[in-house]
């Protein structure tokens, strides 16, 4: 089964253009590397019930300035992953991209597949 890479990332309403600059990079350099998908998706419709737990602008405190990309990449399993993030990772140290968001506050994992379609 795959392998995915999870991110929540907060990103101001008015950098989304220069994060989807720094987004559509980053799809060229893990593709380039062996990633099978890569996706950047930009929140749309954050509001759930109250009954169904926190949505994403309580759980990342969301500013009403802000939105949330909902970002992931696909492997063919962990070993591939680290081994594609490894690659990645030496071509990113070579470049001084800025980051139009608070690292800081990005939440990241890595998640086994357990059901796919």
């Amino acid at each position: 089964m795959s392998y995915v890479d999870g991110f929540l990332i907060p990103v101001a309403k008015n950098k989304v253009a220069a994060y989807k600059k720094l987004a559509a990079w980053g799809k060229k350099v893990w593709m380039k590397h062996g990633a099978l998908q890569y996706f950047e998706c930009a929140g749309d419709d954050l509001v759930v019930p109250p009954d169904c737990g926190k949505d994403f602008k309580t759980l990342l405190s969301l500013k009403p300035t802000e939105t949330v990309f909902f970002s992931f990449i696909v492997y063919k399993n962990k070993a591939h992953r680290n081994a594609v993030n490894k690659r990645v990772m030496a071509e990113m140290t070579k470049q001084s991209k800025v980051m139009p968001f608070d690292v800081n506050r990005m939440i990241h994992g890595g998640f086994k597949t357990l059901v796919q379609g």
